[in-house]
């Protein structure tokens, strides 16, 4: 049986393989290289404006390995959680910008960035209990 993991790792392998730009979000740059030590700016730009509202969630994948979670912030720049030493965001209207500050050999790896804009429009409860 195959796990979650294979198929959400399968996914994502072909959005990038076929150049899907899934959740609004498009990276500015295939690939960036930096020196060791210095600082490396990953960009995304946003379709539209970012707000306060719009939750930005990073992701680092390192080669064999599913993705794994590293920083959760608002359209504003604020960090919710996991805020990472070194580990920048800066929010600049429709652009998102992850920055190292001091990139390492083990910063080598894939990054994602996806966007959850929060509820608009409809906010009736979908589901009443009624028992």
């Amino acid at each position: 049986m195959l796990s979650l993991d294979y198929y959400l790792h399968s996914l994502l392998l072909v959005s990038i393989l076929r150049g899907v730009s899934c959740e609004d979000l498009t990276a500015l740059q295939r690939e960036e290289f930096s020196p060791e030590g210095s600082s490396v700016t990953l960009s995304y730009r946003y379709s539209k404006q970012a707000t306060g509202g719009d939750e930005f969630y990073w992701y680092r994948q390192y080669p064999g390995e599913p993705p794994g979670f590293i920083i959760y912030h608002l359209g504003t720049g604020g960090i919710i959680k996991y805020p990472i030493p070194g580990l920048n965001i800066k929010v600049e209207s429709n652009q998102i910008n992850l920055s190292i500050s001091s990139a390492a050999v083990t910063d080598s790896a894939v990054f994602y960035c996806a966007v959850r804009p929060t509820v608009t429009g409809n906010t009736n409860t979908l589901y009443k209990n009624t028992s």
